[in-house]
């Protein structure tokens, strides 16, 4: 019988449980052991998606920075945390973390696009796994408040380096050179 969120085995979940979960459209992700279960993006939050993805994978591929990576996409950080971030980066050299089966191991960046459903995971549980794993780099994009927020590693917690609101440039130390109009990505 396949499993079902309501009929997993007791205790942490891991890798093995999360592969065995139903491919019915929702998305499942399984933090510090915990499932955690999401409906499809809204188009809003695709929208948001589809233009940052097309805004840093041009940047990235005319620089030959690395590698942008989209959701869907297995984030494998343990054995019992597999995160399906938004948008990843890995900076070229650092290959080897991604495998057949996901990406494994800190990338460089992720992004997160908010909707209502995931604003508190996205600010708090998947913030700090990110940051205990030591991914250097985290973004926050809220299409609601049409803002990005930028977080650097420092230590084992994030700090903010920018908010950029409305219809502002977003620029960001790790991207030297690339200037983001909000407005291409709320369009």
């Amino acid at each position: 019988m396949e499993p079902t969120p309501d009929r997993l085995p007791p205790g942490p979940l891991t890798y093995e449980d999360y592969v065995e979960l139903p491919d019915d459209g929702k998305q499942y992700e399984i933090l510090d052991g915990e499932l955690f279960v999401s409906p499809a993006p809204v188009p809003r939050h695709q929208a948001v998606s589809r233009n940052l993805l097309l805004i840093l994978g041009r940047f990235v591929a005319d620089h030959r920075l690395g590698t942008i990576f989209y959701a869907p996409i297995d984030l494998i950080l343990a054995e019992n945390t597999i995160a399906q971030p938004d948008l990843l980066f890995i900076r070229a050299g650092r290959e080897s973390i991604v495998t057949e089966r996901a990406v494994e191991g800190p990338p460089d960046l992720v992004v997160e696009i908010l909707s209502p459903s995931s604003n508190r995971k996205d600010r708090t549980t998947k913030a700090g796994l990110y940051a205990r794993f030591g991914i250097a780099w985290y973004w926050i994009a809220d299409p609601i408040e049409r803002t990005i927020e930028i977080y650097e590693l420092e230590g084992d917690r994030y700090r903010l380096v920018s908010v950029t609101a409305a219809d502002a440039i977003v620029t960001s130390p790790l991207f030297p050179g690339l200037e983001i109009r909000l407005a291409d990505v709320w369009t």
